[in-house]
This record gives C-alpha cells, sequence and structure tokens, in this order.
C-alpha cells in the first residue's frame, strides 16, 4: 500500500530543518509543478519557467527556518502563490528591457497580462494549477486502495472519456458496474482532496 503524505502542516514543520534532505525532497515534488506550471501559463517558456521554479524553491530555503506557519493569517497555497508571482512579475518586467534575452519577443505583452503585486489572494489559473496537482498526488494515494478492474472502469470513463460499454467489455463489467466503480472512486478522490486541504490549512 502506498505511503500516505505528509500533512502539509508537519512537511511545513520539517522543511525548517535544512538538514532534511527527504523534506525538501518532498516539497520540491508537491509544490515544484505548481510552480512550473503557472510559470508556464503566465507564458514563460520552458527554461525560463524551470528557473523561476528553481528561484522560487530557493526563496523558500532562505525564509524556512524562520518560517512560522499560521493558518489564521492565510493559507499556505496563498503565502507560495505571493512568491511566485512576485517572481514572475519581476522576470517580466527585466524581460520588458530586454525581451530577446528570454527567447520571446512578447516580453511586454506577459508583463501587461501578469498579474498586479497588490492581487489581494491567489488568481483563478493559480488554483486551478493547485487543484489538478493536488488531484494527481491523490491518485497516487487512493490507486491502492482498489481493484485494478475499478480503477482502470473509472480511468477509461472519466480520464480517457471512453464510454461505459467500450470500457466495460474489455473488463468484463456491464456499464453499470462502470458507472458504479467510476463513482466509487470519484467519491474517493474528492474525499482525499479535501483531506490534503484542511491538512494544509491547519483544520
Amino acid at each position: 500500500m502506498a505511503e500516505p503524505p505528509a500533512t502539509r502542516v508537519t512537511l511545513l514543520a520539517r522543511i525548517r530543518d535544512g538538514r532534511d534532505a527527504a523534506a525538501w525532497g518532498e516539497f520540491v515534488r508537491l509544490y515544484g509543478p505548481v510552480v512550473y506550471g503557472f510559470a508556464r501559463n503566465r507564458g514563460l517558456q520552458d527554461a525560463d519557467a524551470a528557473d523561476l521554479m528553481q528561484d522560487v524553491m530557493r526563496s523558500v530555503a532562505r525564509n524556512a527556518a524562520k518560517l512560522e506557519y499560521d493558518p489564521k493569517r492565510g493559507t499556505f497555497r496563498g503565502w507560495l502563490y505571493t512568491i511566485t508571482r512576485n517572481k514572475i512579475y519581476n522576470f517580466l518586467s527585466a524581460q520588458r528591457h530586454r525581451p530577446r534575452a528570454s527567447g520571446d519577443p512578447d516580453a511586454k505583452e506577459q508583463l501587461d497580462a501578469a498579474p498586479a503585486r497588490e492581487e489581494a489572494g491567489p488568481d483563478a489559473d493559480w488554483e486551478k494549477e493547485y487543484q489538478r496537482k493536488l488531484t494527481d498526488r491523490a491518485m497516487e494515494v487512493v490507486k491502492a486502495e482498489f481493484q485494478p478492474a475499478t480503477w482502470q472502469a473509472f480511468w477509461g470513463t472519466a480520464v480517457d472519456g471512453k464510454p461505459a460499454a467500450e470500457v466495460g467489455a474489455g473488463l468484463g463489467m456491464s456499464p453499470g458496474a462502470v458507472y458504479v466503480a467510476k463513482s466509487r472512486v470519484i467519491a474517493r478522490l474528492r474525499d482525499e482532496v479535501r483531506t490534503m486541504m484542511d491538512d494544509e490549512d491547519g483544520e
């Protein structure tokens, strides 16, 4: 059975110890793709988005020792969003003066489309990227809880978009059984995502 992920609160406490390589590895694995995906969505090229992700991780590392996470002051994803947003804003501001350096001539347009520094909270793109990565992580956790046929029924219909009859024919299941399997997995995924969000928010 898959090892359950550390709660976000526990993980944040562990990364304060710069010597905890396992915690940092888990942190980068969980949050690096969110930062990278958001940067790409904001128009950064692949290499620039990867560099920015590393820059954000370094910023977190520099401040981790004094990080006192208090959910009453806002969610962790909101804090990480603020760091990422400002890094992107700074990057695009610099590229506006030398757009050819990034290999992207549309740096000014990207900057104009970037969120303002005084924006109140995470925007829709960030939340969408965050939720997508959280769902990916939840899938890793719950997959081992189901029989292979149940998971394949869910995946074939919910992810691949195939008709229940087609998926059922390949698995030796009736369309009704496929729908039941799909519903069970989706319900469990929603529960896991909710748990992960509650862990992060310290609830």
